[in-house]
């Protein structure tokens, strides 16, 4: 029966390569979004079943993130659907070697490539050569296929210098101070990509007046280079480097002619690059460029935009180390359309890792009759199928059908025809050559003798097997040809992780059922963060109180420490985070799960020496105090602050230590997890209580220590800076108007 079924497999293969030819006409049309047209638009190429397609690649200074990679899957799929409607496509995908040098850099002469080798001390071409690597080889596990051409710019500057030099001829732009700036106001079509109107231009791609422009809107197509600068060229207006948007522009024509069928891309790419892009193309080439543009929405990070300052920047290789495949990334992207934003989360992964898996055994179904009626239902889901794809690239509504079929009843070499053939669009290898091994002797007898009971309806001890194998690490299925058990892999196990400080339960509706709750997060810093627990557990005593302890990302060894002091200590309970959440919400996480009636929250740099909690309990019971401290702060300006030299009223009581009622919570809610640093998380929090009315009071006679603070000491200064920066920039757009909270005023 396995021969037939594999026969059968390549007989329908066989007859989709022989209908190649045909497979075109029997495809549904195309039907695109046009960021051009803002409509969806029946694709027709410019050339009867030939299609020229441009992607905008990477900038190879660093490793490309998750967004990136969602992107490039976007223009992957958009080729298989092509290819599979018979097309021949010609795909160019860029990788920029020389910097990307956005607008706003290439005014000060910067570049990414240079900034990335002087920081790890190589060449820029050794960095290009490194990254361009690892980009490559993170497509190849996603599947992706290779570009037809991958130019690199640093090998295209005399195609750039060329184009430069036919758009200063033909008018449309000038030359200032050895640098070649394209003039939009020559240019009167300029702006209809993006939409923008002419106000708003200006102001988009400004960072500071460039005495050299007739026109602050006007972008550089060539950079004089400044004395000293490790990449140059020769050009007719003296040594330089090209701009970014003159770069795909080149390449593209070079490679793929003066007009395009697609252009793929990010939407943070539409202004200003491919608004210059269209620009300076047209201008040059007397017609349209681009016949048709395709941009894939941004993928945010826990809700959030991500970025390397917000700490949610996530590369193929980190979703490794956690034990994902990279297949359960490219099937997470699927669920999405790409015209819409991508929230990705740890629990959503893993559970894209589950379905994916899932899929993969529908393919191990054993074998059933096949009918001429099963055979014309095939038919129907196939077109299904590729209908869905076809509208617009609807991966969303594909996977729907793929689920449909796999849950359906019909046979199984039905369904393993219909997948495999899905699988030329989805690419997720849900056909699996090599089988798991053999689990050992001992789990095969445990899975028989469960096969027997329940032969015999004897459940209770086939269920109570069922526990033993799930507890060493094997999934079970029944299935109607048997049970099935696969491993569980790293990914799966320990599901207590959490994501985001909502998946655990708030118990703050309910009354308080302890005392005390002390909490305490840390992402690094293991011996710190022992220190600190230790200190806290000594003077509790035996106090009705909890310690619970957020693990907010820590490597394994300090969280497998923490499971050994959770199970010695039953005052202590441990929360472990897949990922580092953000510093409010790691917080968060504790205050939710609080069930003593005063909640402390310590920070790993404070050890406690001696009986805090005595101090702390009548402070807290003066209904007019709202949070309270060891250190605290007080300002003139809510813009400088200073450190509180006395014990008494403060401004600001410090995020070392903040206690406060549990019930007050109910009043101004949790912390704001857009706060991910922790820097002025604590001022927000104070100012939040005190605009109810109520006061921050320091305590100065409380036996505490500060020692090093990990996360600053372990943050760069200048990314600690930017990072402090953006949360007192938050702080402030709340709060810098409520002169009327500071105590100077008052006085």
């Amino acid at each position: 029966m396995a021969e037939r079924s594999a026969s059968g497999g390549r007989a329908a293969s066989q007859r989709r390569r022989r209908g190649g030819a045909r497979s075109r006409k029997r495809a549904p049309a195309l039907s695109l979004y046009n960021t051009l047209t803002g409509s969806k638009e029946t694709f027709s190429p410019l050339e009867p079943g030939r299609v020229k397609m441009y992607t905008c690649g990477p900038t190879v200074y660093r490793y490309a993130h998750i967004g990136n990679l969602r992107t490039y899957l976007v223009a992957d799929w958009l080729r298989r659907l092509l290819e599979a409607s018979g097309y021949q496509v010609r795909h160019v995908k860029n990788i920029t070697d020389v910097g990307h040098m956005r607008q706003e850099m290439l005014e000060r002469g910067e570049d990414k490539v240079i900034a990335a080798a002087r920081a790890e001390g190589k060449t820029p071409a050794q960095i290009a050569h490194f990254y361009t690597s690892a980009f490559l080889e993170d497509e190849g596990k996603l599947n992706i296929l290779r570009a037809r051409v991958f130019p690199r710019a640093s090998e295209t500057v005399s195609d750039m210098v060329e184009l430069t030099r036919t758009l200063v001829e033909k008018k449309f732009a000038y030359v200032a101070g050895g640098n070649v700036y394209f003039a939009v106001d020559s240019f009167p079509q300029y702006g209809k990509l993006s939409g923008q109107v002419a106000a708003g231009l200006e102001e988009g791609v400004r960072v500071q007046a460039d005495p050299l422009k007739r026109d602050q809107r006007d972008f550089a197509l060539w950079k004089a280079a400044e004395p000293g600068r490790e990449l140059v060229w020769p050009s007719p207006w003296g040594e330089g480097f090209p701009g970014w948007h003159i770069e795909c522009s080149a390449m593209a024509a070079k490679h793929l002619g003066p007009r395009i069928d697609i252009h793929t891309g990010g939407v943070d790419n539409i202004f200003p690059h491919h608004e210059d892009e269209i620009a300076q193309s047209e201008a040059a080439f007397g017609h349209r460029h681009v016949n048709h543009w395709v941009h894939a929405q941004h993928l945010l990070v826990d809700g959030l935009k991500m970025s390397k300052s917000s700490g949610n920047t996530y590369t193929l290789a980190d979703l490794e180390s956690k034990g994902f495949e990279p297949l359960a990334f490219r099937y997470l992207s699927a669920t999405v359309h790409y015209r819409s934003r991508m929230n990705f989360t740890f629990a959503s992964l893993r559970a894209a890792q589950r379905a994916l898996k899932r899929l993969r055994l529908k393919l191990r179904e054993p074998d059933g009759r096949v009918t001429k009626t099963a055979q014309a239902e095939c038919e129907r889901w196939r077109r299904r199928f590729w209908r869905a794809a076809a509208n617009d690239l609807n991966m969303p509504a594909s996977l729907a059908v793929v689920w449909e079929v796999a849950r359906s009843r019909l046979p199984a070499p039905i369904k393993r025809e219909l997948l495999m053939d899905f699988d030329r669009l989805l690419v997720l290898d849900l056909v699996q050559p090599d089988r798991p091994p053999e689990p050992p002797v001992e789990i095969q007898e445990m899975v028989s003798e469960r096969a027997r009971l329940r032969r015999a309806r004897d459940y209770p001890p086939a269920d109570e097997i069922r526990g033993r194998l799930i507890a060493q690490d094997f999934e079970v299925r029944d299935m109607r040809s048997g049970t099935v058990i696969v491993p569980v892999p790293e990914w799966a196990r320990g599901q207590e992780a959490i994501s985001a400080s909502g998946d655990v339960e708030s118990l703050l509706a309910g009354p308080p059922e302890l005392d005390f709750t002390v909490g305490v997060v840390a992402r690094q810093g293991c011996a710190e963060l022992e220190r600190c627990l230790s200190s806290v557990q000594r003077w509790l005593g035996h106090r009705r109180a909890e310690v619970i302890v957020v693990d907010n990302g820590f490597e394994d060894e300090c969280g497998r420490q923490l499971d050994e002091v959770a199970v010695a200590d039953p005052q202590v309970r441990v929360f472990h985070a897949d990922h580092f959440l953000g510093s409010a919400a790691g917080r968060n996480v504790c205050l939710r799960q609080a069930r003593g009636r005063y909640v402390l929250l310590i920070d790993t740099s404070v050890e406690v020496t001696g009986d805090i909690f005595s101090r702390l309990e009548p402070l807290l019971d003066d209904p007019t105090v709202g949070v309270a401290g060891r250190w605290g702060v007080v300002t003139h300006d809510i813009r400088n602050f200073d450190e509180a030299k006395a014990a008494g009223d403060v401004d600001a009581v410090e995020g070392y230590l903040m206690a406060f009622r549990r019930d007050i919570l109910q009043e101004i809610g949790l912390l704001d997890e857009k706060f991910r640093f922790y820097r002025h998380l604590d001022l927000d929090f104070s100012f939040a209580l005190r605009s109810r009315g109520y006061r921050a009071v320091v305590d100065t006679e409380l036996p505490l220590v500060r020692h090093r603070h990990v996360d600053w000491e372990e943050t760069p200064p200048e990314e600690r800076e930017r990072l402090s920066k953006r949360n007192f920039y938050r702080f402030l757009h709340k709060w810098g108007d409520r002169r009327d909270l500071i105590l100077s005023q008052r006085a």
